[in-house]
């Protein structure tokens, strides 16, 4: 499984850093920051990379709420947030939320595509 996520995002950096901690084997976490590799592995560009987390699994891009669930399975030690926001309502408020916060998140960050221009 690869993760994709926003390095340069300091709230994005500090939540990966704690799943990185967790030493998962079966998950290579991918910096989107000027990556155009990651933009071929998804066929998302840089403002769809930034605007969300993406999962890779195989063939299939999980993005968003989605993809928190995907992180959250595979490690142990946060495998309840899985089992709790995997839970239908929970899981429309929770993917709810993450869509106002990312959008919030992404604005602040847009500052990363003009500086590649």
């Amino acid at each position: 499984m690869k993760v994709y996520f926003n390095n340069s995002c300091k709230i994005c950096k500090a939540e990966i850093d704690l799943y990185k901690k967790e030493k998962i084997q079966e998950i290579d976490w991918i910096d989107i920051t000027n990556n155009k590799s990651a933009q071929k592995e998804t066929s998302k560009n840089d403002k769809e990379l930034l605007r969300r987390l993406h999962v890779k699994e195989g063939e299939k891009i999980l993005k968003g709420a989605e993809a928190f669930l995907a992180v959250w399975k595979k490690i142990p030690k946060y495998k309840f947030l899985y089992n709790f926001f995997r839970l239908p309502i929970i899981f429309s408020l929770f993917s709810f939320f993450y869509e106002i916060i990312a959008f919030f998140l992404y604005l602040k960050n847009l500052g990363q595509l003009k500086k590649k221009t």
